[in-house]
């Protein structure tokens, strides 16, 4: 809080000063020399003597100095200001990566309805041991990782795994705590609880990852550590040949001036502005020159490169019934159920436009599917298995359930008076923009570019296949997707994570750098990623990384530039032709230049958005389909 503070007083005396020059006799232009100086000099000083290195901060000491020596307090306090600035926006992003670790506790649930005797109770969760049998309801979490006892549930395991389905659960089947209810009621019996949960081993992999990040050597420190040493040197052996104080301190002006100092940081703001201009939060300025770098890019699957949400992607008709007949039927029983499928099947009703008739004796069969009596006769609507169970399986259904699972689609049947009539096929639709994102990516360096999903590998073939992505790493949990991260990085790449949900947040953290698609995404996501999407736009991916590169170019122009006048002008102050004055002058000169290369990367984002192709309609209204354009849904 009181880096605030201080800025704000250093930013109103420098203010003073340069509206006002001198107020009683006094330049208020000290209050930034000494107030973000000292912090400065003292961080520079704990990292030349005690860490041993030289870095911008050094830099940034010997700048000041110098100015003050000659009388250029203003400049002086304005590098001191912006250097602090940078320090504080460093230190926030440092904090708001420690609330997503609190964030992911306080999600897990609290309680938990456990069996004591003949009575369900609800207990404290840090109550619950190994054994014990628990009660979940809809629309609870499931508070331990355990196994079905009985009952039947559909389960939302997206926290953990990515999937894009709800999980159907009944007897004998591994659950998840974190894991959210969506349909059924079902009692498990606790196999791990508390710290051996796997929910647990995430909350602990983002701590590690995020103790355990290395910080990254920003450009300016690089330069810097030849820099430092190279001015002290020359000026003390022009100080020795000559005698001569003024050139001495001459030479540490030119060498060190704002414009060098001012490089880096004016190309930062300019590209964090750039980009939040476009939707995109990027929260510190290493994570821009990060991005920069990023030749490994590894995706999430659902809600990333797809939408995350269950579409009806195609119907397919037996019998010579209409496909209108078969939605229509569907989606009146569907109506009166709140799964996520039946919620797609209803929606596509509604796209359809279709008139749903009256439903008579409705029963849910949880886990299965639903049935009920429409205009006179017998409909049912559900999976395999219930089918089996009613009697009106036919190898035909066996056949088209297996060519939809070996697609990654999840099939719906409908019968009508024990009579098979159709198949609704649904899948989480690639978003339409993917395929043009990764191919951008690869235009630019991108060369290593894979998918990480918790689905299965049919799913997740058929989904990277239309997305464009050759490398699938398919049915990862959370602790598998980190290990990837870390084996990229260790093969020397810089590695780069994009994804939006729980799960993604240890590989988010681990990453080089950490991109979350913040509209659609989970909180914790965004909050352990160095990136933010905020309207859920998965070309604007591509477009971060061309404007890191970008302002890599310009820092790297500005370091060069700078670099040269300064060479020009310590061989002038050398031969004594380059005063103090002088050297103030090209000091100002310089940083002038600077900044107006930095400020070009204000509009560059908008540039690139001019020369964006829209997406063709008939690839938008068909982006998850193999039909080319042929199946019902696409007519």
């Amino acid at each position: 809080m009181w880096e605030k503070w201080v800025m704000a007083i250093s930013a109103i005396g420098l203010l003073v000063s340069w509206l006002y020059g001198e107020v009683g006799g006094f330049d208020l232009s000290w209050l930034a020399v000494l107030l973000c100086g000292i912090p400065i000099a003292w961080s520079a000083g704990k990292e030349l003597f005690q860490e041993r290195t030289v870095n911008s901060d050094v830099l940034v000491t010997i700048a000041i100095i110098a100015a003050v020596s000659i009388g250029e307090t203003f400049a002086a306090g304005e590098v001191a200001l912006i250097m602090m600035l940078g320090m504080w926006l460093e230190q926030r992003t440092v904090a708001k990566a420690a609330s997503a670790l609190e964030e992911m506790v306080q999600m897990a649930p609290q309680t938990a309805t456990v069996k004591r005797g003949d009575d369900w109770m609800e207990v404290p969760l840090e109550k619950v041991v190994q054994g014990d049998l628990i009660l979940v309801k809809p629309g609870e979490k499931v508070p331990v990782d355990g196994v079905v006892k009985s009952g039947q549930a559909a389960l939302n395991q997206a926290a953990l795994t990515g999937e894009s389905l709800p999980v159907d659960k009944r007897s004998g089947d591994e659950v998840f705590m974190g894991t959210l209810n969506t349909n059924g009621v079902i009692e498990i019996e606790a196999k791990r609880v508390g710290d051996e949960t796997t929910f647990a081993k995430v909350t602990r992999l983002v701590a590690e990852a995020m103790e355990r990040k290395a910080p990254v050597q920003r450009l300016l420190d690089r330069w810097a550590a030849w820099i430092v040493p190279t001015s002290l040197v020359a000026a003390v052996l022009v100080y020795l040949f000559t005698g001569d104080l003024v050139r001495a301190v001459t030479i540490l002006i030119v060498f060190c001036p704002c414009a060098l100092v001012l490089a880096t940081p004016t190309a930062i703001m300019a590209g964090i502005g750039s980009a939040a201009k476009h939707g995109i939060l990027i929260k510190s300025g290493v994570a821009l020159e990060q991005i920069g770098l990023v030749n490994a890019l590894l995706f999430d699957k659902t809600g990333t490169l797809t939408e995350g949400k269950l579409q009806v992607a195609g119907v397919a008709r037996l019998h010579n019934q209409d496909a209108d007949e078969v939605i229509r039927l569907a989606a009146a029983l569907e109506q009166h159920s709140e799964h996520p499928v039946a919620q797609a099947i209803v929606k596509a009703g509604e796209e359809r436009t279709v008139t749903l008739p009256k439903v008579d004796s409705f029963l849910v069969h949880p886990g299965n599917g639903v049935s009920g009596q429409i205009e006179g006769q017998q409909v049912l609507v559900g999976n395999r298995r219930f089918f089996t169970d009613m009697g009106v399986a036919t190898e035909e259904l066996e056949q088209m359930k297996e060519e939809q699972e070996q697609a990654g689609r999840t099939a719906v049947f409908v019968a009508r008076g024990g009579k098979l009539i159709g198949m609704i096929t649904l899948a989480d639709r690639v978003r339409t923009e993917a395929r043009e994102t990764i191919g951008l990516l690869r235009l630019h360096g991108v060369g290593n570019i894979a998918m990480l999903t918790g689905d299965n590998r049919g799913a997740a073939a058929q989904i990277a296949q239309q997305a464009g992505v050759t490398t699938v790493y398919a049915e990862q949990f959370p602790e598998a997707k980190y290990r990837h991260v870390e084996e990229y990085r260790k093969q020397g790449h810089v590695v780069g994570m994009v994804g939006d949900g729980i799960n993604d947040a240890p590989a988010l953290t681990s990453a080089h750098v950490g991109i979350a698609m913040g509209a659609g995404g989970t909180q914790i996501a965004a909050e352990a990623a160095d990136i933010v999407i905020m309207n859920d736009d998965l070309s604007k991916v591509a477009d971060v990384v061309r404007l890191g590169q970008k302002t890599l170019r310009v820092i790297r122009e500005n370091l060069i530039v700078s670099s040269v006048i300064n060479l020009g002008a310590v061989a002038l102050a050398m031969w004594g032709v380059l005063g103090p004055v002088g050297g103030a002058f090209v000091h100002n000169a310089t940083s002038v230049l600077v900044v107006l290369n930095s400020a070009r990367l204000i509009h560059y984002l908008s540039g690139l958005n001019k020369h964006k192709r829209p997406t063709p309609p008939s690839l938008a209204s068909c982006s998850s389909c193999t039909c080319k354009g042929e199946c019902e849904m696409s007519r």
